[in-house]
Parts: C-alpha cells; sequence; structure tokens
C-alpha cells in the first residue's frame, strides 16, 4: 500500500516590489514574509481610514488583526481582474467587516448592574460614529433600507464607507458607470423618500 501526499503548491518568487497579488499567492502557500511585506505596505493607510470610523484604538488594533488573520487563511481566495496590481480594495472590504464585527461584540457586551465597579471614560464617541449611528436609527436609515440592494450597496459604499468610485466598482465588482448611476439614482430616491 502506498502512502500518498499531496505536494506543497511552489510559492511564486517574491520581494518588497512585487505586486499585490504575487504577495497573495505567495501567502496562499504559507510564506509568512509575503504577509510582512503586505502588512507593511497596506496596514498604515487601513489604520487611518478605519480611525475615521472609530475612535477607539484598541477596537482598530483588533480589528486590523483580524483583517490580516482574515488575510492569511484567505489569500487563495483573491482574484484580480486582468492587469489589477492592487489589493487594496480588497482588504478594504475585509478590514471594514472586521470593524464593523469588533463593535458589534463591544455592543453586545452584558453590563452588571452592581454599582461596586466604578466606570471611566475612555474617550468620546468621533464625530463620524455619532452620525452613522444617527443615520442607522433615524429617517434616514429607513430611507436607506427602502432602498433596493443594488442601489444601497453603491451608496454605502461610495458615502458611508468613503470609497472611490473606482474602489466601489471593484469591490461590488460592476463597472465604474454603473456605480456612478446607482449612486445617482440612489441619492435621488433618499431625496424623494426624506422631503
Amino acid at each position: 500500500m502506498k502512502l500518498l501526499r499531496r505536494a506543497r503548491r511552489r510559492a511564486p518568487s517574491y520581494g518588497p516590489e512585487s505586486t499585490d497579488p504575487v504577495l497573495l499567492a505567495a501567502i496562499a502557500v504559507g510564506e509568512t514574509e509575503a504577509l510582512e511585506i503586505l502588512h507593511r505596505r497596506h496596514a498604515p493607510w487601513l489604520r487611518a481610514r478605519l480611525r475615521y470610523r472609530c475612535s477607539d484604538t484598541d477596537q482598530l488594533d483588533a480589528a486590523l488583526q483580524e483583517t490580516f488573520l482574515a488575510v492569511w487563511r484567505n489569500a487563495g481566495s483573491f482574484t484580480p481582474r486582468p492587469g489589477d496590481t492592487d489589493a487594496g480594495a480588497w482588504l478594504w472590504t475585509i478590514a471594514i467587516r472586521q470593524l464593523i464585527s469588533q463593535l458589534r461584540k463591544r455592543a453586545n457586551r452584558w453590563i452588571s448592574d452592581s454599582d461596586t465597579e466604578p466606570y471611566e471614560t475612555i474617550g468620546d464617541a468621533s464625530a463620524e460614529d455619532t452620525v452613522l449611528l444617527n443615520i442607522e436609527h433615524g429617517p434616514l436609515g429607513a430611507a436607506l433600507h427602502s432602498l433596493s440592494p443594488e442601489l444601497r450597496s453603491a451608496i454605502q459604499a461610495t458615502v458611508l464607507d468613503g470609497l472611490t468610485v473606482r474602489e466601489a466598482a471593484q469591490i461590488l465588482q460592476i463597472p465604474e458607470g454603473t456605480v456612478k448611476t446607482r449612486v445617482m439614482r440612489a441619492k435621488a430616491r433618499l431625496r424623494e423618500a426624506l422631503t
């Protein structure tokens, strides 16, 4: 009886100047150095953009760590468009979802009724946190939920998540012109619903 073992895929040749798809292909076969290069390249701007969404640095650190853990686990699922050398939109999608998960975990923590443990103020909510909370639970939230999923995803990506039209098109996997059209239609419908 012969014992068979799956052959390990070979990592592509990579270095600090390699494109994101090459680094992700190397990460997919277990190259930790490729993950370090990708982290050094993208973590600073991801942190800066996530900071606009949450002022709690502990939550940001946790979300960023979970983002790159998800990249380590799922690097093989990245499929770039022909000629695309940047995985920024893909990484942003992971990062914003990880931040939302972190914020949901925090929101679902149980707070005891006892007064024996004093609470300390750890910081004020960012202006964006306050605005997003009002959007979600105010009249605009109801109007957003009344939009079709296509229009809602386009307006959320460009306006609420702050992505460029190009980034939104990559994430939504639709042409840039379609993103612009959907955003225009969504804004018109929101205007009607709120007036």
